[in-house]
């Protein structure tokens, strides 16, 4: 979306550091080294000088290259304190205990609209009660004016105080005096100066939500204040990540649009907090987010379908302007997500590039590709222990590709797991069914089958000159 200029290394020693006020072009390196110091002092003394103020901001530079300063930032800014901020809690109660998942909201007045009631009537509405147990919500009110807080905290006390007693329902204010500059900033991709000021306080605005929330729960997902939830959509994150045990990832992502419905692990909330307040006046927050996931090494973006969170505001809170944005991939009623207990997969068909077997499987948006399958050829599923299987349902082709399906194929399942040379397999199977139009599906596979299931096999029937794209494999078991 967009381009940082390359900018010239300049500092060799520590030394040459002292001429950074003559110099307009920076290294990252070095100019990360002086955000570290500077930040470290506004942490400790809660003051930083305006002269040294200013010098941030001269000095900051757009090069956020992520593959080349991975390990940089890690060994630099591997932050686990707290940023020093004295918050004002507006609705609590106290003994909060920890839960597994926070959802975090900020918010401000609005010049049209206000949606923030109504978001957090649809997390609460669309939670079942044992979900409820598992959740907290922090709303962060982060507009300086306070009459417009007193009014909100009034509204949603009166609406929410049943949650709020229960513990679940947090209202906090980070007063203006933590706050760095806001006027006077670079004005970066040419936005206008309120823009600018806008855009920046709101990433300090979410800093200091995430700061707060680093030890509320195991887990935090980061809404926006005008969005509508889907049904059980804890229930649904949860088995996500159930999934994804033992794979490395830093976002996963449940809505494709902007700040909504972005899932963290909560150790790494303080490092993105500080990674927000670093360049806080350099870009939007959801482009800051792309760098910090590529910078810890998640490379490629993580999102599921269908989208757990939709937009729902007409005005943005930025000058009231209409913003009609919606994601097309939401889906409002409950969604079945698939068990796909662990398991290893296998294929001698031969696979294009880096679409391996295993992305079929997934429960990410990506896919198993093969050049032209003959007959005889295989897809093996080998599970890690045998299971009791309630729903089958494979899908192959896409939108893009609707003639790279199976054009004749079967699902068989096996029994009695060997090892042979390169891979292991099951020794009997039994035909479930074949494949129509490319697609395969089956419910109640456990008053079919009289045994527990070691494998899934996908069974090319005829050779076919199509390539065979197989987009998901869904297993669901009791």
């Amino acid at each position: 979306m967009f381009k940082f200029c390359q900018m010239k290394h300049i500092f060799e020693t520590l030394d040459k550091m002292r001429c950074l006020r003559k110099r307009s072009t920076v290294s990252f390196l070095g100019v990360l080294v002086i955000f570290l110091l500077f930040m470290n002092l506004y942490i400790e003394d809660s003051y930083v000088l305006e002269g040294d103020k200013q010098l941030i901001r001269e000095t900051s530079t757009h090069q956020l290259n992520s593959e080349r300063y991975v390990h940089t930032f890690k060994d630099l800014s591997n932050f686990s304190g707290a940023i020093n901020v004295t918050y004002r809690y507006l609705a609590t109660t106290p003994l909060q205990r920890k839960r597994f998942l926070t959802i975090g909201l900020s918010s401000v007045k609005r010049k049209k609209g206000n949606y923030l009631l109504e978001t957090i009537k649809s997390i609460f509405e669309q939670s079942s009660y044992e979900e409820l147990k598992e959740i907290s919500v922090v709303v962060h009110l982060a507009d300086f004016n306070s009459s417009w807080r007193d009014v909100m905290v009034q509204d949603i006390t009166q609406k929410f105080a049943h949650h709020i007693i229960a513990g679940r329902l947090i209202v906090i204010h980070a007063p203006e005096e933590y706050y760095p500059i806001l006027d006077g900033l670079k004005r970066n991709y040419n936005d206008p100066e309120d823009r600018v000021r806008f855009r920046s306080k709101q990433n300090v605005d979410y800093a200091f939500l995430l700061n707060f929330c680093a030890n509320t729960s195991d887990y935090y997902v980061m809404l926006e204040d005008d969005v509508r939830c889907s049904k059980n959509f804890l229930t649904a994150i949860k088995k996500v990540i159930t999934s994804l045990e033992g794979t490395y990832w830093v976002t996963l992502e449940f809505s494709k649009l902007g700040y909504i419905g972005k899932l963290y692990h909560s150790h790494d909330l303080p490092r993105l907090a500080h990674f927000l307040l670093m360049f806080y006046q350099e870009m939007p927050c959801d482009w800051l987010l792309t760098h910090f996931r590529g910078l810890l090494a998640q490379k490629n973006v993580i999102r599921f379908k269908p989208s757990l969170f939709q937009h729902m505001g007409y005005y943005s809170s930025y000058k009231g302007t209409e913003n009609k944005l919606k994601d097309d991939d939401f889906e409002e009623e409950s969604f079945d997500i698939p068990d796909n207990p662990p398991a290893n997969l296998y294929t001698n068909m031969n696979v294009f590039e880096n679409y391996e077997a295993s992305k079929a499987y997934s429960s990410v948006d990506e896919y198993f590709w093969g050049k032209p399958p003959s007959a005889g050829d295989f897809f093996v599923i080998i599970f890690e222990n045998p299971i009791l299987i309630k729903k089958i349902k494979v899908s192959t082709g896409t939108e893009d590709r609707q003639n790279d399906i199976l054009h004749h194929g079967a699902l068989d399942v096996g029994e009695n797991v060997v090892d042979f040379k390169q891979s292991r397999q099951c020794v009997t199977y039994l035909r479930l069914g074949e494949f129509k139009n490319g697609n395969f599906e089956m419910s109640e596979v456990n008053q079919k089958i009289p045994f527990d299931i070691n494998c899934i096999r996908i069974y090319v029937t005829k050779t076919q000159k199509e390539w065979l794209i197989i987009r998901s494999i869904s297993i669901w078991t009791f």
